[in-house]
């Protein structure tokens, strides 16, 4: 069953609406509720795109739907070249464009000029700064021009994932709607779809990668551990998470990033 859309533009959805919009579609599949949120926010509804392979089945599933589907990436200019491979791949096949977003090269400059260029080794309050500099900025500017955005995250991901519903309100980036089509999909399902309709993948699968981010920050996996054991592996007891889609450490490390950034800038006018 289909919600149909509000006249004059995106619904006014509120956050109970959304929670039993949410439970409505809990049964139901990718594809409906990837029509759904088509039908109800499309233009102002973004794919996140990072060249994993659950990104490349909601791609395909909503090209299916509405082959004007806008898709947005974050290149944080640390990727693998498999992945700009495949996004080149993407506009391809699909006719599409995607649309990318940078972090700041100023961002960067006092990152690097500050802490080095891969500062990211040498704490985790160091890796969630460079994660914030070159993700989760250029994120908020991206999902700044939308009403809704659609993920690949699965509740089998990881602890912080397991309670993630179908539907939600996004309170991280100006109570805009977050949809999750893939939510109780399993991994096995996901590369069910991709083999059955011959969607392209990042060819690190290949190599034994389960999971792919930055190159530094990525590498393969073997079979018995978890897929996100490759993300940030040289860190021990730290969340598996880079404040894309949740507040690092219950939100507090805006405080962190801006206090490290600060106290850079500090440093200079005292140069």
């Amino acid at each position: 069953m289909l919600y149909p859309a509000l006249a004059g533009g995106a619904p006014p959805f509120d956050e109970l609406e959304l929670h039993e919009l949410a439970i409505d579609f809990e049964d139901k599949t990718p594809q409906e509720l990837i029509a759904w949120a088509l039908e109800n926010f499309h233009p102002r509804l973004y794919i996140a795109w990072s060249g994993q392979v659950e990104d490349m089945v909601l791609l395909d599933m909503a090209w299916r739907i509405n082959p004007e589907v806008r898709v947005f990436m974050v290149d944080t200019g640390r990727l693998h070249e498999e992945t700009y491979r495949l996004a080149q791949e993407v506009e391809e096949r699909y006719c599409i464009r995607m649309e990318v977003y940078f972090p700041k090269a100023e961002d960067v400059e006092k990152l690097v000029g500050e802490h080095g260029i891969n500062c990211f080794y040498k704490s985790v309050e160091l890796r969630h700064l460079c994660c914030h500099v070159r993700k989760v900025r250029p994120l908020i500017r991206a999902l700044s021009c939308v009403d809704a955005w659609i993920t690949g995250l699965r509740r089998e991901q990881w602890a912080s994932r397991h309670n993630i519903m179908k539907i939600e309100m996004d309170h991280d980036h100006g109570q805009i709607v977050k949809i999750n089509p893939l939510a109780d999909w399993t991994e096995r399902d996901v590369w069910e779809y991709i083999k059955r309709n011959y969607v392209p993948y990042n060819r690190l699968y290949e190599k034994g990668y389960r999971s792919i981010g930055c190159e530094p920050c990525t590498k393969a996996v073997a079979p018995f551990e978890d897929p996100r054991a490759g993300r940030w592996w040289w860190e021990k007891d730290a969340p598996k998470e880079c404040g894309m889609h949740c507040s690092i450490e219950t939100g507090g490390f805006e405080k962190i990033a801006d206090k490290l950034l600060r106290e850079a800038r500090d440093g200079d006018k005292g140069s």
